[in-house]
């Protein structure tokens, strides 16, 4: 008999023993169903022993090992252990963050399907000749089956029509379908674009580097061809029989990458990774992942946790992005997991950014990562745009503009160019007011304002989600006048339909792009140019190419320069460079125009001089004088309550549980986020910071053991290591 070391999906920061006649070491990292108080459970075994702490009569026996799905690996499990140490999570959570939803489920285990692929039969060349020109998607079908045999991914991603069609061809006998190899050799690779001078020397520096693990940062301006350098490092290790992870930070990214990286290697098996996913796909993306089947892995931050037999090369796009950090359950940073992950298995990863995170720059400044740059765009005759602030203290605003932005959207709109209004604000207007006794349209489960949304007649929080009709008159004094205060995505839509009817306005938000499909056909009639002027929030700022894009107005970005968060310059900074990013990227010229109160600031001015090392090097001497990252490393101890003072009391009574912090640790008194009230729940955080990570690391360590053990009460608690949020 064999005691099993069981990690279950629990807020418990320990592992559960059960007793099975059957297992073997083969064992550890399968899935076991096991009884946990009335009822069954999956877990995950990570250990076996010969007995247990817990008294014999009181060891209940596991009612079966899962075998149906294969193992986790050891260094897998590895990974899971890393990150509940570092994090400070129990590891049962970890592990089950890391598993698809229906690997988690006592329900029966999934079995990974063959994959299917596709070829051209000789009566199918016939009749490629002979279809007429309607049957376009057919044509298309076949002329990609010409080329070569073609995985059925790669066929369905050409139209959402493909799975009929295909279907069609088939029972034609045109196509034929067959099981391609499980661990299928070394794709082709399409080489589209040839290299500038730039690019090559990136490519030679990093083969030069040999083998092992490396952190290269791939510093490049937008349009560089960061890209590019992706997908020939990831050529070359498919031909070595590997495996690639590239790691974007949001969904609507994953889509013009997937397709991309399809046409670039066509026999190739691909697949993604993210939330997006229905429950069946993910599982069986993960599975192919896990076989080995799929060669490249192209997926959010979950997909940092993906099994990989065979990871050679790791690849994060956008490194700096915000989303790469959970802010939920377990608070991990993908692309930092993902640096680790590369050191476990000594293998290169590439961090590419326009704007890198500081802590990153800091890194390759200071040696530990290897800095590459790429300090002009790829395509020929396209230059980084000209920036310039529109100074609003010498303009009279007209509905939110200044003369001289509508002066420039009129000459493109002229030119037949497209344009861009940015707006990092959705909704009709950020809040709604009396006038009469200055009532404005408040959240009752939140700290915050509600946002007015025209298009469905509703009041909306976008913290906690709540939603209200607009009211017919005002709920305090009852004035029928209440107007809306400030602007958002809708009403500069509203606006700009006004001022040029003849304009074809796309507005590209998270509200319009809620249904299925609907972001993807929006990019269509972009790239199609059936849309003259674009009103955008972030979600059209960085990884798009429109080449007949050529100005960018930016509104609003003032808010966060004077900002109570220290990393707000940083993001403001980034944020614009990538919005900037999308003017010019063509043969065209790019403008970028910045409405703003202080066109003297230095952040415009390194902005309109495309001087990132600059500012950097600005923040990181503020940052290093202030005591901030990443001159320090921080945690925050988080607590949620119904009343302000009862979260503000648990962190009191959590710093005095620590007792005194030893040298090296600098620990602040509670205070409420700046968010305090959130979903009905008060909020409030302490902060802890220290010079050294080793001590950091070992003071949590200790006082998270003791935060558990304490009796349950109304207090939500969590620890967040490298916080990025306030």
């Amino acid at each position: 008999m064999s005691i099993l070391r069981v990690a279950l999906d629990l807020p418990l920061p320990r592992v559960f023993d059960y007793r099975c006649d059957d297992a073997s070491l083969a064992d550890v990292g399968m899935r076991v169903l096991v009884p946990f108080g009335n009822k069954q459970a999956i877990g995950v075994i990570i250990g076996l022993a010969d007995k247990s702490e817990v008294e014999s009569g009181k060891l209940k026996t596991a009612v079966r090992v899962l075998r149906e799905t294969p193992a986790l690996a050891r260094d897998w499990l590895e990974l899971a252990q890393f990150c509940s140490d570092y994090y400070h999570r129990p590891l049962g959570e970890v592990i089950f963050n890391g598993l698809p939803r229906r690997l988690r489920q006592t329900a029966a285990a999934p079995t990974l399907n063959k994959a299917v692929a596709y070829r051209l039969s000789d009566s199918g060349r016939v009749a490629l000749t002979q279809l007429p020109a309607r049957a376009k998607l057919k044509r298309a079908l076949l002329q990609a089956l010409l080329q070569s045999n073609c995985d059925e991914q790669l066929l369905l991603a050409q139209s959402p029509s493909a799975k009929k069609a295909l279907a069609e061809l088939d029972s034609a006998g045109w196509i034929a379908r067959y099981h391609p190899p499980a661990n299928p050799a070394s794709g082709r690779f399409l080489e589209k674009l040839a290299l500038t001078g730039e690019q090559g020397q990136v490519l030679q520096h990093i083969e030069d580097s040999g083998p092992g693990y490396r952190v290269f940062l791939l510093h490049g301006v937008t349009g560089s061809g960061k890209t590019e350098i992706y997908l020939r490092l990831i050529a070359r290790t498919l031909a070595a029989g590997k495996q690639a992870l590239v790691l974007v930070p949001e969904i609507s990214l994953t889509p013009r990458l997937e397709q991309e990286f399809r046409e670039r290697f066509p026999d190739t098996r691909l697949v993604s990774l993210h939330s997006g996913l229905a429950d069946g796909e993910r599982t069986q993306h993960w599975l192919q992942a896990q076989s080995g089947a799929a060669a490249i892995v192209l997926g959010t931050r979950l997909a940092v946790f993906v099994p990989l037999p065979n990871l050679a090369l790791i690849v994060v796009d956008e490194e700096q992005d915000a989303s790469f950090k959970q802010q939920d359950g377990l608070r991990y940073s993908a692309r930092d997991v993902a640096v680790f992950r590369a050191h476990q298995a000594g293998i290169p990863i590439v961090l590419g950014s326009a704007t890198p995170a500081l802590e990153t720059y800091a890194h390759a400044l200071s040696g530990h990562y290897r800095l590459l740059q790429l300090t002009q765009r790829a395509v020929a005759q396209a230059q980084l745009p000209l920036v310039r602030s529109v100074d609003m203290r010498k303009h009279k605003l007209e509905d939110g503009f200044a003369p001289p932005v509508v002066q420039a959207l009129g000459e493109r709109l002229a030119r037949g160019e497209q344009s861009l209004v940015f707006l990092n604000r959705r909704g009709y207007a950020p809040v709604l007011m009396c006038p009469a006794c200055d009532w404005v349209s408040g959240c009752k489960r939140c700290s915050s304002r509600m946002v007015l949304h025209l298009a469905d007649r509703r009041l909306r929080c976008h913290h906690c989600g709540a939603s209200t009709p607009i009211p017919r008159h005002c709920p305090s004094c009852g004035n029928a006048d209440v107007h809306p205060f400030g602007r958002g995505t809708q009403r500069l839509e509203a606006t700009l339909a006004a001022r040029f009817p003849q304009a074809r306005i796309l507005r590209v938000d998270r509200d319009s792009t809620r249904n299925k499909g609907s972001f993807a056909r929006m990019l269509g009639e972009i790239q199609g140019g059936r849309a003259d002027i674009l009103v955008g929030t972030q979600i059209l700022a960085k990884g798009h190419d429109f080449p007949n894009l050529t100005l960018v107005a930016v509104l609003n970005a003032d808010s966060a320069l004077y900002s109570a968060d220290y990393r707000a310059p940083e993001r403001l900074f980034a944020q614009l460079v990538q919005v900037a990013g999308r003017a010019g990227r063509a043969g065209l010229p790019g403008e970028v125009l910045i409405q703003t109160q202080y066109p003297r600031h230095p952040l415009y001015l390194a902005l309109a001089q495309h001087d990132f090392p600059g500012f950097a090097q600005t923040l990181l001497a503020e940052r290093e004088q202030a005591g901030f990252p990443p001159y320090v490393f921080e945690a925050v101890l988080r607590a949620e309550a119904a009343e302000i003072n009862g979260a503000l009391e648990f962190l009191r009574e959590a710093a005095a549980l620590a007792g005194p912090p030893p040298a090296g640790i600098t620990l602040y008194d509670p205070v409420p986020m700046s968010v305090a009230r959130l979903a009905e729940r008060e909020r409030a955080h302490l902060l802890l910071q220290s010079a050294s990570r080793k001590i950091l690391q070992s003071y949590l360590g200790a006082w998270s053991e003791k935060l558990h053990a304490l009796p349950q009460r109304a207090v939500r608690w969590h620890l967040d290591v490298d916080p990025i949020e306030f």
